[in-house]
């Protein structure tokens, strides 16, 4: 998942705010139960998109619990869309060296 973190956050947070654990069940979700992302390590990547601009966060309470909730900036939905473009030309260019054509044999028909 290293290097792909990032784009994993920003394509969740895309339909709208949520909280940390929705963050964390919606990545396992979507992934068919493939990935499971671990609190110590969403989080401080949460922080830091948000330093950086891409995400914002506010307090939402629930009750008596109050939790974060984050959402993507403008600047955090080009980002997505770069990571999108990005992972499409990865796959592409790794299904290339996997899959690669079968050879053609030089005969006519």
């Amino acid at each position: 998942m290293r290097g792909h973190l990032d784009g994993l956050l920003l394509a969740v947070l895309e339909p709208g705010p949520l909280h940390g654990y929705a963050i964390i069940a919606a990545v396992q979700q979507r992934s068919g139960g493939a990935l499971e992302l671990r609190t110590g390590t969403i989080y401080p990547a949460l922080q830091r998109l948000e330093r950086l601009g891409l995400l914002r966060s506010s307090w939402d309470s629930v009750g008596e619990r109050r939790r974060r909730c984050y959402e993507l900036t403008e600047a955090g939905r080009r980002s997505l869309a770069h990571e999108r473009n990005a992972w499409r030309e990865f796959t592409t260019a790794i299904g290339s060296v996997l899959n690669p054509p079968a050879p053609s044999t030089g005969l006519a028909t």
